[in-house]
């Protein structure tokens, strides 16, 4: 029986689940605007949609301010990258932990603990830096506490959304969540940059501490079914292996995942150069950086949206595969232009690539996996993006230290293009299974 919310200009069909052989419903007939949305009919979901685009804009006005801080205090573009990868580092060590967490305890709890922590590392950032007391060793420290916090929070949250909307709407969950965050790299960036200007960055790094009573007071009044526990494990590493016992036979999850770690480590780490781009080659200050992290965020917001409301029409190799093309294309451009509103139209338009390849690989992973597995799946998730991204900080940090920052930049775009190619002839010569579409 079709649901109460159920639009009528959207029809919907049941195809087989890749790998499970449960079923999952898609769309197939027009899609109009207000599906973009239709995440948002569960309370549940709007809840946490309202609490997490609060948070994500206190979250991008501390990681403007605390990457304008860390080269205003050592001019040093390595300790740029050493502090994206010291940040990142624990997504290595625990994201697959965190993974097996969320299969095994409510991920609602699990979030709540993450949140909090978060909260409290911002206050103490806000007391270090308002006292004048804020030394490169505590930033390294406070990034790998977050880090940890972090390694944690992301399975659960992105394994909780299925609970929060349904398996239908899962998909359209997915883009929403991608398009709060770039909706926040957009007012974030923006406003931390008036704050830098104006007040002093310690009110960004209090506003995000504050920020995250929003999520937290969202989680709180969720209503959600009594959480069954699995069975117990014989062992935590056996639960953790069996996620990658399962990623490694699913053919589509698998190459989903190495594409995305070569684009996270040569692709992403350009935007832990940006602090240095905007003041050694464009020459801007506070607000001039701002605008660049809004531009991209522009762009990211639109990718997801175009995700949002028609990924389930378009083919999501060509999204996959043009994005990232898209995205190298802008990086290559980025790395010889000087003219600032030019750079902020390839630094948007880039972003629009970005999230076509983000948000699609991240919703047909989600999708292609069953419920049971979904932690352990994001975690490893979590291990490729977050986890191997130190390796592309400290490689970008030192190469611009070496040949400048738009030769890293550009190289990075040619290495992104090129596994794109890589993946498409692979593609090719090797059609998927039966039932199974290509990525």
């Amino acid at each position: 029986m079709p649901s109460e919310h159920t639009k009528p200009s959207a029809q919907v069909a049941n195809v087989p689940q890749e790998v499970t052989g449960q079923t999952r419903r898609v769309v197939v007939g027009g899609v109009t605007w207000r599906n973009t949305f239709a995440a948002l009919k569960h309370r549940n979901y709007r809840l946490f949609f309202t609490g997490q685009l609060v948070s994500l804009i206190g979250l991008w006005m501390q990681n403007t301010a605390q990457g304008w801080l860390v080269y205003q205090l050592t001019g040093s573009k390595v300790l740029l990258g050493t502090v994206a990868a010291v940040g990142s580092l624990p997504l290595l060590l625990f994201s697959v932990w965190g993974g097996s967490l969320a299969d095994r305890h409510p991920k609602r709890i699990v979030v709540l603990f993450t949140q909090t922590g978060m909260m409290l590392l911002a206050f103490a950032f806000a007391a270090l830096v308002g006292s004048g007391h804020i030394q490169p060793w505590h930033i390294l420290v406070l990034a790998a506490l977050g880090g940890v916090a972090m390694a944690f929070d992301m399975p659960a949250r992105q394994a909780f959304t299925v609970e929060m909307t349904s398996r239908e709407d899962l998909m359209n969950a997915i883009s929403l969540n991608s398009s709060i965050f770039n909706g926040a790299r957009i007012v974030g960036p923006a406003v931390a940059g008036f704050l830098m200007a104006r007040v002093g960055m310690t009110w960004c790094f209090l506003l995000n501490g504050l920020s995250f009573i929003a999520v937290i007071a969202g989680l709180l009044l969720m209503r959600l079914p009594k959480f069954v526990p699995p069975a117990e494990p014989a062992s935590t590493g056996r639960h953790m292996l069996e996620g990658f016992a399962y990623v490694a036979g699913h053919r589509r999850v698998r190459r989903l995942l190495l594409f995305l770690g070569v684009v996270g480590i040569f692709g992403w780490s350009y935007s832990v150069l940006l602090p240095a781009y905007a003041a050694d080659i464009l020459h801007v200050g506070e607000g001039g950086y701002g605008a660049l992290l809004s531009a991209n965020g522009v762009g990211a917001l639109l990718g997801a949206l175009t995700v949002a409301t028609y990924g389930s029409r378009m083919q999501p190799r060509r999204m996959i595969l043009g994005g990232v093309w898209l995205f190298s294309a802008m990086l290559v451009l980025l790395a010889v232009v000087r003219w600032f509103p030019l750079v902020l139209a390839c630094l948007a338009v880039g972003g629009w690539g970005m999230l076509l390849f983000f948000s699609t690989a991240n919703t047909l992973v989600q999708t292609s996996v069953s419920d049971a597995m979904r932690g352990r799946v994001m975690g490893i998730w979590a291990l490729v993006l977050g986890g191997l991204m130190p390796l592309g900080g400290l490689e970008s940090g030192v190469l611009a230290q070496a040949v400048g920052v738009p030769w890293t930049i550009a190289a990075g775009a040619l290495i992104c293009a090129g596994a794109g190619l890589v993946t498409w002839w692979t593609g090719r010569r090797k059609p998927p299974p039966q039932g199974e579409s290509q990525a």
